[in-house]
């Protein structure tokens, strides 16, 4: 009786109550948000379903952001006893949302700076019970029934405009919805079960013809995405130990995507799909081990965890299980490892992956990468021939996108040299400098990886290398010189199919090696470089210049700038030569330690390119002989040395001359040098402008290692 009694006086008194609802929710809305909200006559069309003939919704000092013509809700009864509100029905017709992001200033910047009341102490809740809020307000919010007419959503920002016009309807569980993107022809469609109530979804996005391409995605990512159908299940969700776990499925078909840094061609994904049981914990979000990536007959178990509190710690774990081979070679994306394409392979293959990286601690990150074989060989190559290193072959070179004349590699040249033939001091100094476990490793050096990738951390660029001889072989043979993740991907594989299965021995790889590579503008191979540096033959080059030829491998078009004009060597290189040199000791490759920066006093340019060279050439070797991060080997030897002697401190400008600018005229030993014979007085003022922009990059390159410049 009290149930229906107070039932009746809600009843009678439910207008008087909406009115109050909607004042309080206006009120919120100002405080909180800085929202001017108007809601034109609501009122009741039945027990629980409330209808409205206008909404507006205007930020304050910003565009108008949503309006909504005619909009009736409805709530089911039973939640809303219990405190929940769950809609039961919504009808929509003739909405416009619109979003803008102009000059910087944005009209749903609301979203991220909701005014904080500063006599709140309450605090955030750990993120496994915000996750599971969130998804259950997600759910709450779609109806059991739907009915939305004429839903136009547009987003605009100073280099790009998209509009969206759609319409959608849920009966029995059955989603149905056209969507209309940017005026165009094709419409898409979204389709499939919709149960929100029982947590069971299961909807596919697609179009009525040809490929659904993302907006935005361009001007954005500069990428190109586009797909056939996705379709995307919510399978259940649950809370218990502390987590909110949510079990979903994700899948594409004819996925594309085109981004520069990614490859150089389309990559076509077929046929794939991921089964994410995400997991969300107090402090982490993680794709839990369980989760699996298919991918046409490839199956991978990922383990992915991003940790926030009390410091950000990232872990990746992969790994396949024991697979055909050929299921693996046969599942890449089409427009990824080219020369792979069409290899017939027989055995298994297992593939592992372990990465962690604390932020806090950075310098210990793990990185463990390996790929285990099982009676695997190789039964036929594919679009690229991998055993032709071991024969004579005509090479082509490219620089910046231009073909270099083509080169035979093999005895057929004249200045194709053996490995016996090339001076062991040569041998030695660029293995020190590149790979000192060439003849030992497999093709990688996990160390260098994982020094990389923790240098790279706190760098946050990339600047330091990890390639071995046998990655840069592979690179500069089989592959193009476009710096992407996939091609990088596809350099280690061919590496370790060429190590792992014996393709070549070690030997025969450092003599192509040697004889390919480039060693100064359009000069390659160690024959040309012997001869147009020294004037002579591989065999008769001392440590010195053997040291200095190592010290050009990652940087060899500024080979030359190493040398004054006097034919000698800049001085910042003798703390290169002196450290690669005791690492050469240290290896057992050169006899003993040498006061005299092993033979660096020796190294006198030939003659005839002496003329080429002019003061300002050789300027700031270290900038002009810094190692492209793709190209650098596992060492990675600065060339600028520190500075030796005490360091005198620095005279601060006076009062006056902070206040007028006066010029500083303490620091004129910080005044380039230049030679000015012979030069008008604009281009003086040029080289001077030049020698101070190569000295800041100097200072602010020794900083990044820890070098007081």
């Amino acid at each position: 009786m009290v149930f229906i009694i107070g039932g009746f006086v809600a009843y009678s008194k439910r207008e008087v109550l909406l009115q109050e609802v909607i004042s309080k929710a206006k009120a919120k809305a100002k405080s909180e948000y800085n929202l001017d909200v108007k809601i034109e006559n609501p009122r009741f069309t039945g027990l629980s379903t409330v209808a409205f003939s206008g909404i507006t919704v205007v930020p304050h000092d910003r565009d108008t952001l949503l309006v909504i013509r005619n909009f009736e809700v409805g709530v089911k009864l039973m939640p809303l006893i219990i405190g929940q509100v769950k809609l039961s029905e919504v009808h929509l017709d003739d909405a416009k949302l619109t979003l803008t992001d102009l000059k910087g200033i944005k009209n749903f910047d609301f979203l991220f700076h909701k005014k904080k009341d500063s006599t709140s102490t309450d605090k955030k809740g750990d993120l496994s019970t915000l996750a599971h809020n969130l998804v259950n307000q997600i759910l709450y919010k779609i109806p059991d029934d739907l009915d939305m007419k004429r839903f136009n959503i547009s987003f605009t920002n100073d280099s790009n405009h998209v509009t969206i016009l759609s319409s959608a309807q849920i009966r029995d569980g059955e989603l149905k919805s056209n969507i209309k993107v940017n005026n165009s022809d094709t419409l898409w469609h979204f389709a499939g079960r919709m149960h929100p109530s029982d947590r069971d979804i299961d909807i596919s996005l697609f179009a009525d013809k040809g490929k659904i391409t993302m907006p935005y995605v361009q001007s954005r990512y500069h990428a190109t995405v586009s797909f056939d159908t996705l379709t995307t299940r919510l399978n259940k969700v649950e809370r218990s130990n502390g987590e909110t776990q949510i079990y979903s499925t994700l899948a594409v078909r004819n996925l594309l995507i085109n981004q520069a840094a990614l490859a150089a061609n389309d990559i076509v994904v077929p046929q794939g799909s991921i089964d994410a049981n995400i997991f969300v914990g107090p402090n982490y979000v993680s794709i839990d081990s369980s989760s699996t990536i298919h991918l046409k007959r490839l199956t991978a178990h990922p383990f992915i965890k991003y940790t926030l509190k009390p410091v950000k710690i990232y872990e990746l774990k992969i790994n396949t299980g024991w697979l055909p081979a050929q299921d693996i070679f046969d599942s890449f994306p089409q427009g990824t490892f080219e020369s792979l394409q069409g290899i017939k392979v027989a055995g298994k293959l297992n593939y592992k992956l372990n990465f962690k990286l604390d932020t806090s601690n950075p310098k210990d990150v793990e990185f463990d990468s390996r790929l285990d074989k099982d009676d695997f060989k190789i039964l036929q190559y594919g679009k690229t021939n991998l055993g032709m290193l071991n024969g004579s072959f005509t090479h082509v070179s490219y620089v910046k996108n231009k073909a270099m004349p083509p080169r035979i590699i093999g005895p057929e040249n004249p200045d194709y040299t053996p490995l016996h033939d090339i001076s062991p001091e040569l041998r030695n100094a660029v293995m020190t400098a590149e790979d000192p476990t060439f003849y030992n490793n497999n093709g990688f050096v996990e160390e260098a990886f994982r020094k990389s990738i923790a240098t790279d951390y706190i760098r946050h660029k990339f600047s330091r290398g990890g390639s071995t001889i046998s990655m840069q072989l592979v690179k500069n043979a089989f592959l193009v010189q476009e710096k992407t993740v996939f091609r990088k991907i596809e350099e280690m594989m061919i590496v370790w199919v060429l190590v792992n299965n014996h393709i070549m021995t070690k030997d025969r790889m450092l003599e192509v090696y040697f004889n390919m590579i480039e060693w100064g503008n359009n000069v390659y191979g160690i024959g040309e470089a012997a001869r147009y540096y020294f004037g002579k033959t591989p065999d008769q080059l001392n440590l010195g210049e053997s040291i200095y030829l190592a010290s050009i491998v990652p940087r060899p078009r500024a080979g030359l700038y190493a040398f004054m004009p006097d034919g000698s060597l800049n001085p910042r290189l003798t703390y290169y030569f002196n450290a690669l040199g005791n690492l050469m000791v240290g290896h057992g490759l050169t006899v003993h330690r040498d006061s005299s920066f092993y033979g660096f006093y020796n190294v006198r340019l030939k003659e005839s390119l002496r003329r080429q060279l002019h003061p300002s050439d050789s300027s700031d070797i270290a900038s002009l002989m810094k190692a492209d991060d793709d190209d650098a080997g596992v060492q990675n030897i600065p060339v600028a040395p520190p500075t030796a002697g005490p360091q005198q401190e620095e005279k601060k400008p006076g009062f006056f001359q902070r206040l007028f600018g006066k010029k500083d005229t303490t620091r004129k030993e910080d005044e380039p040098k230049i030679d000015t014979a012979g030069k008008t007085k604009k281009q003086i003022r040029q080289e001077k402008r030049e020698q101070k922009r190569l000295d800041k990059q100097r200072r602010k390159e020794m900083e990044e290692r820890g070098i007081n410049p």
